[in-house]
């Protein structure tokens, strides 16, 4: 629960203890970070009777002096000018001022002149600056998330946003959890190295101060990773009912839009998907897609036996058992119709796109060897014409990372073949992926052929057989925290950053991936986290892919790396 009871915290603290009604205003990216860990009714229970947006309610003259204002905002320069402009006019009865990272002492001053008739009660900074989806996973919902992809000559300023960015939200996770680690990054990713070099810059000189906790007996670890280390696992069809929502349908702070697909009810046209608000859902988002088909069968039933119990209502005892059982009713009620629509939907787009089929080969290319028959098994595919655009980029990129060395014949020949049968094809984005995250750029072992454990591992795997064909890949992720369990986690992979280094195993670890995190990979860090390795994992990053974003950012850095070709 360790993200998630975090963040709840600083809510609770920031509005248990103003009395009477009050008045939550955020900014874009604190309205994601609070919507995350409490719901509407929660905010009601605390006198909160309206929650705005900083930008919205600057356009607003009317007074509300009855109401308390409680803003909870990034330290931008941008909500500095905001608050000064409306602490120049007040119309509240109270301000009461919470920032969720540190605060410049020019900002303060700043805020502190504008204040000319002390309706400010207080200023805090409560270190909420990420949006905790899971109690193991944590994302910063960058919007220009490519930018981890280009070469720092590109867009130099644009580049320094991203990686501050990346520290204030990493600086945060730390003070929240209350922890200073030992920080160490991959070694071929430039953009790692930076960010993991700034933000030990930040915890070890600038705000030393703040991050001196009181010192464990073992430090724990930040480990910064770049996505272009495993750019296979964005790629895949997911068949876990978290990722699978996410990768068909897509899920954005913990709530899936089915506008997108279809038409629904007013009520359903939204629905919330969190493991803390939903006992369903929490029981089953790692499961897979066949098993969650059984399991809303028996929900179904046990809520088949619920509505025949209120239909026989007699007495006026039962019909006031009913109204008091009215409530937790309608709510089992949403949470059924929820769950079915999800995968009634979701079982339509995987008939008609043909994506067991796609699967399949997919899994092969990630996880075997037998590049003759991958190459016809794509090729099929590619002929198929239920076999959308998207899926098909994704077959030849898949191909394209696994065989880049061996067969670049065949490889032109998918290019061609891919080039006619899609018309939406962008030219030349296979060859970018492969010139940002092939096999020369990569860090770690990502096929498990390159390391004689890995070799071998696969071996017995293979030996075993795979228990489900479509769940048999793993990203190279699991690999990284098997290694981290046994101490094998090599130095010259992941260097350290300064004089810090680590003795033995941590018992805390935070894997911040720059590019972004999959949900594929979140299943990872919980399923490890019970099995009592002990270490307790937690995983971070820019956004949360799926491939459609995962394709996009890399579309964009193209664009970028285009106009400036003689750069990149």
């Amino acid at each position: 629960m360790v993200l998630v009871s975090a963040v709840r915290d600083y809510v609770y603290r920031m509005l248990q203890d103003i009395s009477g009604m009050k008045v939550l205003i955020l900014d874009s990216q604190t309205v994601s970070i609070v919507s995350v860990v409490y719901s509407q009714s929660e905010l009601l229970q605390k006198e909160v009777f309206l929650v705005e947006l900083i930008d919205s309610i600057s356009k607003s003259k009317e007074s509300m002096s009855h109401l308390k204002a409680v803003y909870f905002l990034r330290p931008t320069s941008e909500n500095i000018q905001y608050m000064r402009r409306q602490l120049s006019n007040p119309r509240f009865g109270e301000y009461h001022l919470f920032f969720s990272n540190m605060l410049k002492d020019t900002q303060i001053h700043l805020l502190a002149d504008s204040d000319e008739q002390e309706v400010v009660q207080q200023v805090q900074e409560f270190y909420a600056d990420f949006i905790a989806v899971d109690p193991y996973h944590f994302t910063l919902n960058m919007p220009s998330n490519h930018y981890y992809i280009l070469p720092a000559v590109v867009d130099p300023s644009n580049l320094q946003h991203f990686c501050d960015r990346a520290v204030d939200g990493i600086g945060a996770v730390f003070l929240a959890l209350k922890r200073r680690p030992i920080i160490r990054y991959s070694r071929a990713s430039d953009i790692a190295k930076r960010i993991a070099h700034e933000t030990a810059k930040l915890m070890y000189q600038q705000e030393s101060g703040l991050f001196d906790f009181r010192r464990m007996e073992m430090s724990p670890l930040l480990l910064i990773v770049d996505r272009r280390d495993d750019p296979v696992t964005p790629l895949l069809n997911q068949w876990t009912y978290q990722a699978m929502v996410h990768e068909l349908i897509g899920i954005q702070d913990n709530k899936v839009d089915l506008r997108s697909i279809g038409k629904f009810p007013k009520d359903q046209q939204e629905v919330v998907l969190s493991s803390e608000q939903d006992a369903f859902f929490k029981a089953n988002m790692y499961e897979n897609f066949g098993d969650i088909g059984m399991n809303i069968k028996r929900m179904v039933d046990d809520f088949q036996q619920v509505a025949k119990s209120n239909q026989n209502i007699q007495t006026i005892e039962d019909m006031a058992k009913f109204v008091d059982n009215y409530p937790e009713y309608r709510k089992m009620h949403g949470n059924v119709s929820k769950h079915v629509t999800l995968v009634t939907e979701m079982s339509k787009i995987v008939e008609e796109g043909k994506l067991m089929l796609v699967s399949e080969t997919e899994q092969d290319l990630a996880c075997n060897g037998g590049q003759v028959a991958a190459f016809e098994a794509v090729t099929n595919l590619l002929n198929n014409e239920s076999v959308s655009d998207i899926d098909r980029l994704r077959l030849v990129m898949l191909y394209a990372l696994r065989y880049e060395k061996e067969s670049p014949v065949q490889l032109m020949q998918l290019f061609n073949k891919l080039a006619s049968r899609s018309a939406k094809y962008k030219p030349g984005l296979v060859q970018f992926l492969l010139k940002q995250a092939g096999a020369d750029k990569r860090t770690g072992d990502l096929y498990g052929n390159r390391d004689f454990l890995n070799i071998a591992r696969n071996m017995a795997r293979g030996l075993k057989g795979v228990e489900n064909v479509y769940t048999q890949h793993q990203p190279l992720l699991f690999q990284t925290m098997e290694s981290i369990i046994k101490g094998r986690l090599r130095d010259v992979d992941y260097p350290y950053v300064g004089n810090h280094f680590q003795q033995g195993r941590p018992q805390e670890v935070v894997i911040f991936i720059v590019g972004g995190t999959t949900y594929e990979e979140s299943r990872s860090v919980a399923q490890l986290n019970a099995s009592n390795s002990g270490i307790r994992f937690i995983l971070g990053g820019t956004a949360v892919l799926n491939s459609k974003r995962f394709l996009k950012d890399l579309e964009e850095a193209q664009g970028i790396a285009r106009s400036n070709a003689n750069v990149v």
